[in-house]
């Protein structure tokens, strides 16, 4: 039997992941990490979320819990799931359960003792696998095989899978582009590819997250290229997309040890529009905080060059922001064919991750001590001082600009 050994997996012997294993399986209950934790564990790949499956029914699971002193969350109690918290860890604790009834967004379940009924309900056969607290694996449909392929396969039929939830579509590109190898799964893409129109009845928060998590994969071109060739992406992506602008985005945050950042790859793949960028983060529901930078990017403005001097540099982002004008750099970077290679990118890329924003050295009670208590006029002087403070490459100190300050209200009117 295929085991994990502590030694190389601490996640499964620290105290907080002993206690709650404990609690669950005292006076003769049985529980198993289930999903993502044990697939990575197996791929060598880090564990971040612990995810847990139990025969117990959700009211002795969260009686449990709590007798041991642990938080219990009913986050989703229709369908089993509670989240535990173990001295401030969370742990997703889901009781066995098979599929009564599905509509292509939700399932209505009913609860089971049976492990291999769980595992047939679930999406990929390497997220059905389950491991014990002492490690050993249990395998109920192949996901060990799977999993040493590098082969994101569905569980049964790949059409019926989809059928029960179509973002299954989206997931199965991301965990391609992820945890794949070679080639997608043949019977699954097919699948994917029939049933895309499916994508059209999910909410856009589901497929905003499916989407953005697959760009950030360390390099999702392989993975889009086949959604673009059968026209899945233009299903989400109701844009002309930009590919070749992508895996060149991925080279330049590659050479420039950048993580990767799935909202700028999503710039990247949009033309530089900033309706078509408005109108995508209203259906993707993006954040107004993503909006507003997804729609600042696309402004692409043309000053931002390889030969741009510092001095300009600066004041671009003193009035952009640092985000705005990076954002804008590593697109007009990527979208560059003949002149990539300039090393004036790199310089100006340094430059922007070095910069901090300076601070005016006064400001409107300056204005005022000075006898201006109009409250237009106030702006209006502090704006034309701030302008010459930018033009003069924030050189100028309080002093001066106090004097300076002192000249402009004193100047003569013409």
């Amino acid at each position: 039997m295929k085991r994990l050994g502590p030694a190389a997996h601490d996640w499964l012997v620290t105290p907080r992941t002993r206690a709650i294993m404990q609690a669950l399986t005292r006076d003769g209950g049985d529980a198993r990490f289930v999903g993502g934790a044990v697939r990575n564990a197996l791929l060598g790949e880090a564990v971040a979320d612990i995810d847990i499956a139990t025969p117990l029914l959700p009211p002795v699971v969260m009686q449990r819990l709590q007798k041991a002193g642990f938080g219990a969350i009913p986050t989703g109690l229709e369908h089993g799931t509670i989240t535990a918290v173990v001295r401030g860890q969370p742990f997703e604790v889901t009781t066995l359960r098979r599929d009564v009834s599905t509509d292509g967004r939700r399932a209505t379940v009913a609860f089971t003792t049976d492990w291999a009924e769980d595992a047939a309900r679930r999406d990929f056969t390497m997220n059905a696998l389950y491991a014990s607290a002492r490690g050993e694996i249990f395998d109920y449909v192949g996901g060990l095989a799977d999993l040493r392929e590098r082969r994101v396969r569905f569980v049964g039929d790949p059409t019926t899978r989809i059928r029960e939830d179509y973002l299954r579509i989206l997931r199965l590109f991301r965990f391609h582009a992820w945890y794949g190898k070679g080639g997608l799964d043949a019977e699954a893409f097919a699948a994917a590819s029939d049933e895309k129109a499916g994508l059209k009845l999910l909410s856009g928060e589901r497929v905003q997250k499916e989407l953005l998590r697959l760009l950030a994969a360390k390099n999702p071109l392989p993975t889009l290229q086949p959604m673009q060739r059968v026209s899945i992406l233009a299903e989400i992506l109701p844009a002309e997309l930009q590919l070749e602008r992508i895996a060149r985005l991925v080279e330049i945050e590659t050479a420039n040890s950048r993580k990767p950042d799935s909202l700028l790859r999503l710039a990247a793949l949009l033309p530089d529009d900033p309706k078509t960028a408005r109108k995508l983060s209203g259906l993707l529901k993006l954040s107004n905080a993503d909006k507003e930078r997804l729609i600042e990017a696309a402004e692409a403005d043309r000053r931002i060059e390889p030969q741009l001097a510092p001095r300009e540099a600066r004041q671009m982002l003193y009035r952009l922001g640092k985000q705005c004008f990076r954002d804008q750099l590593l697109l007009r970077w990527s979208q560059a064919l003949d002149g990539a290679g300039d090393p004036g990118w790199g310089k100006l890329l340094k430059l922007a991750e070095s910069w901090k924003k300076p601070e005016l050295p006064i400001d409107g009670r300056d204005v005022m001590a000075k006898g201006i208590d109009e409250g237009p006029k106030i702006g209006t002087t502090l704006r034309a001082l701030e302008q010459e403070w930018i033009e003069a490459d924030f050189a100028p100190d309080r002093r001066t600009l106090l004097k300076r300050l002192r000249e402009t209200i004193h100047q003569p009117r013409k």
